[in-house]
């Protein structure tokens, strides 16, 4: 008898909450989406090497804020530029929340700025960006520094004598450098062998996360970690670039002047011991070693892949490289290094180059957002816990604001009379409260390099333009640009 009473009572309960359950369901107005299966959620119906191209084509059906699940995990995606303007600037502290990236937790341990949230988030990002600034980035002194080694790069091209050579440990030994100095304190020389093996080690990071693999054990950590794959040997990587990290800060701490600091390190450090005794200080060893792993992968690989798939562009394109290199004749000549300053007066380079990170659209999902709590976004309720996806690609590419998004168009950044204009959509960076913190170093980056090696080359490959393949060699996270062997035949005798 009291069995049968404990089972008409358990059986009560669980049909009381689950009527709650289908009661809270309607209060929640979840934006509209496709039916998932168990487990998996929508995976199955995901391009698993381009999953923003099935995104974009669902918007299509449901609108441009939809939900998905990647797996378990709710997740809202917001399509083409009202959508994400709306929420990353206009309702932006809704979205201010970074997504449980599980790659990113296991190789930061959790510490740093990129995946952090509310109060650490806050306190690293302020600082990072006041120390970044306070050592030159987006002004003259950041200016300088990227010309000196803008310098290098053209000496060790000059080498290879108008010989074929892959470009890419060049751009990013010379992209590293840059933020080395600014992090590390020194720069390091093309030929060594210690520096060469830890970009290997970043851009084979990179193509993993890229990568179908990488992307499985965002969507199943538990799952991807007991089973034998690539991740365990790119956490090993990571474990590398860790120990050099503590290693230089170490080396910071031997040698450490309060009174003139040298470099972020330098900065954090100080912070560090001025706060040692506050128990809610985000100013720890655990952060500094997490920020600065974060500033070096990020500082490196995403702008020397720009300049890279620029020159590939340039390849493809001879009438536009002879046309920027005209230009350039014409503003700068070939003897003055070029500066920030000419950038005014190179409209169409300017236009090239923006179109460049147009097309190249290098993190077509960004980096996640997060609910950290219930909130409304156009009549719909976004949930704690759902993961937001600005999908960038919908903006870069969206058809009502590009003239030809599909083809590469420098006129998209040019008005009637040839002068330069923005466009509100140009959105690789992101934007609002969590958009890039190295955006204005890449920008200055991006346009000092290209237009040095232009001044100085002009750039071809041994099968020709024709041979040039723009679309992505990774794709998914990160839009990696194909490598090629080009030629660099100098322009002055």
């Amino acid at each position: 008898m009291e069995l049968s009473v404990t089972l008409i009572s358990a059986g009560l309960l669980a049909l009381l909450l689950c009527l709650f359950g289908l009661t809270r369901r309607r209060r929640v107005r979840l934006p509209p989406g496709p039916t998932g299966l168990p487990v998996i959620g929508n995976l199955l119906q995901l391009d698993k090497r381009a999953p923003f191209k099935t995104l974009l084509k669902l918007s299509e059906t449901y609108g441009p804020v939809l939900t998905v699940y990647l797996g378990r995990q709710r997740t809202v995606v917001l399509v083409g530029y009202d959508a994400v303007k709306e929420a990353l600037v206009d309702q932006a502290e809704d979205f201010t929340g970074r997504g449980p990236l599980p790659f990113f937790i296991r190789a930061t341990r959790g510490y740093g700025l990129v995946i952090s949230n509310g109060e650490r988030w806050k306190q690293l990002r302020r600082f990072t960006l006041t120390t970044l600034r306070d050592f030159g980035m987006g002004r003259k002194g950041m200016e300088e520094w990227i010309l000196e080694e803008s310098k290098h790069l053209v000496d060790r091209i000059s080498h290879t004598k108008a010989t074929p050579f892959d470009p890419t440990y060049f751009m990013s030994c010379t992209v590293s450098n840059v933020i080395c100095c600014l992090v590390f304190g020194q720069r390091f020389s093309y030929d060594d062998d210690r520096f060469l093996h830890l970009l290997q080690i970043i851009s084979e990071i990179l193509k993993f996360g890229s990568s179908p693999w990488g992307q499985l054990y965002n969507v199943f950590p538990r799952l991807m970690e007991w089973l034998p794959g690539r991740q365990h040997k790119m956490f090993a990587r990571v474990e590398v670039l860790r120990e050099f990290t503590m290693k230089k800060i170490r080396e910071h701490q031997d040698t450490l002047d309060p009174s003139s600091p040298r470099d972020y390190i330098d900065c954090f450090l100080m912070r560090l011991s001025q706060e040692k005794h506050l128990p809610t200080t985000e100013f720890h060893y655990d952060n500094l070693v997490s920020t600065v792993l974060n500033l070096y992968l990020a500082g490196t690989e995403t702008t020397s892949s720009t300049i890279r798939f620029a020159l590939n562009v340039l390849i493809r394109y001879p009438k536009i490289q002879e046309r920027m290199q005209q230009e350039i004749d014409t503003v700068i000549g070939q003897e003055r290094s070029p500066c920030m300053e000419d950038r005014k007066s190179l409209s169409f380079t300017d236009a090239v180059l923006h179109e460049v990170q147009r097309v190249m659209d290098i993190v077509p999902m960004s980096i996640p957002h997060y609910a950290l709590q219930d909130f409304s976004f156009r009549g719909y309720t976004i949930p704690k816990d759902t993961v937001i996806i600005p999908l960038l690609h919908s903006v870069l590419k969206e058809e009502k604001l590009w003239a030809t998004p599909w083809s590469f168009n420098p006129e998209h950044f040019l008005d009637e009379n040839g002068n330069f204009k923005k466009n509100p959509a140009f959105l690789p960076f992101s934007a609002g409260k969590r958009s890039c913190v190295g955006e204005s170093l890449a920008r200055m980056e991006i346009f000092l390099f290209v237009v040095s090696l232009v001044q100085h080359f002009t750039f071809s490959c041994p099968g020709g333009p024709d041979s040039i393949d723009l679309s992505p060699e990774y794709s998914s996270f990160a839009n990696v640009p194909r490598r090629y062997e080009i030629i660099a035949t100098p322009r002055r005798q």
